[in-house]
């Protein structure tokens, strides 16, 4: 399991994707991303679980599958 506290950001590689940018720098690929987190720059604070076998065009982050999540304000 991984709990993580990050901000979303829209990569716009390719056909463009959502990620996820932890306090320590780290990037997520979800690979289930919920609509509501579909928003750039918006902070959250999510429970995953890491995906082995994924395969994606996008060279970008470790993936993981999203099971739960709250987003968090802007601004604390």
């Amino acid at each position: 399991m991984i709990e993580l506290t990050g901000t979303i950001v829209f990569q716009p590689l390719e056909t463009g994707f959502w990620g996820i940018v932890d306090s320590e720098g780290k990037k997520w690929r979800p690979v289930n991303m919920p609509d509501q987190l579909k928003v750039d720059g918006a902070r959250v604070e999510v429970t995953a679980r890491k995906v082995d076998d994924d395969t994606s065009i996008f060279m970008w982050g470790t993936p993981i599958r999203i099971l739960s999540f709250h987003t968090l304000p802007l601004f604390s």
